[in-house]
């Protein structure tokens, strides 16, 4: 079995069995239909009277989280591993209360779209056109109010070794990482926090990495071969109807998400443009900075600037299938642990629905069912590992063939409304 596989992969981690089979249950039960994946829910799930052993797992075991990540990293690749592959940077919040855990302070997230007591934390996905997974974390730890106060940091357990780092570097740490360890992807993308840093781009440059980066529509970029200082949203407004095409985005649950889309070169090297996106019916615009190493089309920029919605697929399915913010706890050591093993979890769904999706030389019928998802899947196992009274396998599949053709209907229906919408 494919999870066999995952546990042999990563089993050296762990100097002793103990530990590793209560990751083994611990891993089941981010599988499971558990509703709440903590410590005692898990621990229940795996037949345990307390959580003891889940809780040593995650804080006092003698095993190392980075090391499990690059063997999660090297799985990843080796599933889902294709030509385009894209790195994408992103940040999540995790809702908590009180003032204790490592890094948590009012801070804003995108997750709730204001400003609440949060830990957050900067991943790093992986995306091809066969899956996508989160291969790589950093928790964020707040200048002022943690990294300067060592009785906090002591509490909390945050080595002495860390010290502050802004969102886009710790992005670069992990893409550095990445590519360090041979991970092979032509591209990195991700939204405004991280389109603004010069100094991730420029690290992106020196290491010969494109990137698709969003910015604000204040930026100021250069034209006319680097004569001309102005704002993006000003070099927008000037361009003439022929600048702009028409591509999609890529396939959302809806259809496909066209948009029109222009380039306008800058600055005085050959490979750097800026991207503009606009809305078909509102005329919202958004902005990107691109380069690459070598001559792309403006499709292949569309691409990758879609491909950065996949980190916020990622989260939705980390956080809803494999339990990525249902921890309760506190230390830096235990977060990393459990974020951890929660990616793994996520990473093994990803690589089943690559394998089991269908040739792509062969496109499926317009009235087949749709690939297995990751969510499908993880129903799947929750029934396998823990079957309700009286399910046959054949029942479990047959109603899996009936969920997925309902979607595959459903989504037909979305696309033929959206390819019959007018023109914005």
């Amino acid at each position: 079995m494919m999870l066999g596989q995952v546990m042999a992969r990563i089993a050296g981690r762990f100097g002793r069995v103990e530990p590793r089979a209560t990751a083994r249950a611990y891993l089941l039960g981010l599988l499971s239909g558990v509703e709440r994946k903590n410590c005692w829910q898990l621990a229940e799930q795996a037949g345990h009277v307390r959580p003891g052993p889940m809780q040593r797992l995650l804080r006092y075991a003698r095993w190392d989280a980075d090391a499990v990540r690059d063997d999660l990293r090297a799985y990843a690749v080796d599933h889902l591993g294709a030509d385009g592959a894209v790195l994408i940077v992103d940040e999540t919040g995790f809702v908590k209360k009180g003032h204790a855990s490592a890094g948590v302070q009012r801070q804003y997230t995108g997750t709730a779209g204001r400003i609440e007591n949060f830990q957050v934390g900067v991943f790093l996905a992986y995306a091809t056109e066969r899956g996508r997974a989160l291969i790589d974390r950093r928790l964020y730890l707040p200048e002022q109010s943690w990294c300067t106060d060592p009785g906090r940091r002591r509490e909390a357990g945050i080595p002495e070794a860390v010290q502050f780092a802004t969102k886009p570097r710790l992005a670069a740490e992990m893409i550095t990482a990445a590519l360090d360890a041979g991970i092979s992807a032509a591209w990195v993308t991700g939204d405004e926090a991280y389109g603004q840093d010069p100094h991730l781009r420029l690290a992106l440059e020196a290491r010969g990495i494109g990137y698709v980066l969003a910015v604000a529509c204040s930026t100021r970029v250069r034209i006319n071969q680097g004569r001309t200082l102005v704002r993006a949203d000003t070099v927008a407004g000037r361009l003439p109807a022929t600048a702009w095409q028409r591509h999609s985005a890529g396939h959302g649950a809806k259809g496909p998400r066209h948009y029109d889309w222009a380039w306008v070169h800058i600055g005085t090297g050959s490979h750097r443009h800026l991207l503009i996106r606009r809305n078909r019916t509102t005329g919202e615009l958004a902005f990107y900075l691109c380069w690459s190493p070598t001559a792309v089309t403006l499709a292949e920029l569309v691409r990758v600037a879609g491909t950065r919605w996949s980190i916020e697929e990622c989260f939705q399915a980390a956080k809803s299938q494999v339990g990525l913010d249902h921890y309760q706890v506190r230390h830096w050591t235990s977060w990393h642990r459990h974020i951890t093993l929660a990616m793994l979890a996520l990473a093994f769904l990803a690589a089943v629905a690559a394998d089991a999706a269908p040739d792509r030389h062969h496109p499926a019928r317009s009235n087949d069912p749709i690939s297995l998802t990751v969510p499908e899947i993880r129903h799947l196992l929750a029934a396998v590992f823990h079957p309700p009274a009286a399910m046959t396998t054949a029942r479990l599949l047959h109603g899996s063939a009936w969920r997925r053709q309902h979607q595959a209907t459903a989504r037909r229906s979305h696309y033929r409304r959206r390819l019959g919408e007018p023109a914005g």
